[in-house]
């Protein structure tokens, strides 16, 4: 097939969507894993949250906490946010200093950047009613990002691999790396469209107590070290991606949950200022 462009223009907008199509370093879950995120916590905000949120999704042209999801890593295509996206782009992970995944913020999230500081701060420009909206409304599409983020183990993981992009691996016969698996192809082996995946997972979870965004990431660092999340061989297969699919599926309810408690205390108190969730 010849593509034919009429316009530097075009080709411009050809380029951006082929780096969407890429495999990127900074995503997690892929699209899919963080739609469902937002999907299943949308539904279990209360009335009034969801209000508010309606409200403040109303400023940027949406309708559900899905259309959000993947704006933190989309804007990377987009040159008119291409400054934010490079200053925001330490916010996704945090890497652990070693396999006691210990969270220690002077060692391993400097000035804050790292995704516990980023939850945290954007959580308190959300609950921030004296804030604008606009301003407010951004700090959600991050926030709904990053939680996802920060249940995908390998965004949290200790060892010297930048999260799982230099662990070479082998897929179906070609060469991928296992973060890549991580983002796309532990959730696609289940073959379903994302709402439909969705509602699959959309049962009650029942977690013993409130927990913060360290103890989350903290969490997720186990995960990369105790259930063998690292295969033992090069080669990714079928039973990889069985023995894989339930964790990431519990992650991803997990961080539902997680987001629409957070949202919950955000959007649905009274107070004009927003308690610290750490």
């Amino acid at each position: 097939m010849t593509i034919i462009f009429r316009s530097s223009g075009e080709i411009l907008r050809f380029a951006f969507l082929l780096i969407l199509m890429l495999p990127s370093i900074a995503s997690a879950w892929g699209p899919t894993g963080h739609r469902m995120v937002a999907s299943l916590a949308d539904n279990q905000v209360t009335a009034k949250t969801h209000a508010e949120l309606q409200r403040l999704l109303g400023n940027l042209g949406a309708s559900s906490l899905a259309d959000i999801a993947n704006w933190a890593d989309a804007m990377r295509s987009d040159p008119a946010q291409r400054e934010l996206s490079r200053a925001t782009s330490r916010l996704h992970y945090v890497n652990f200093s070693d396999s006691r995944c210990h969270y220690d913020p002077a060692r391993i999230c400097a000035d804050g950047q790292c995704v516990v500081a980023a939850i945290n701060h954007y959580a308190a420009v959300l609950g921030d009613r004296d804030a604008a909206d606009a301003t407010r409304a951004d700090a959600l599409r991050f926030l709904v990002h990053l939680v996802g983020d920060a249940h995908q183990p390998l965004h949290a993981g200790y060892r010297q691999d930048r999260g799982g992009n230099n662990h070479q691996v082998r897929v179906n016969g070609k060469g991928s790396n296992l973060h890549a698996v991580w983002d796309t192809q532990v959730l696609a082996s289940r073959h379903l469209r994302w709402n439909e995946y969705a509602r699959r997972l959309e049962r009650p979870l029942i977690v013993d107590r409130e927990m913060d965004p360290i103890e989350w990431a903290e969490q997720s660092c186990r995960i990369t070290r105790d259930d063998g999340v690292y295969p033992q061989g090069r080669k990714i297969d079928k039973a990889y991606l069985d023995r894989m699919r339930p964790i990431a599926e519990h992650q991803i309810r997990l961080a539902a949950k997680r987001l629409a408690d957070l949202l919950d205390r955000l959007l649905g108190q009274r107070s004009t200022k927003a308690r610290s969730i750490t």
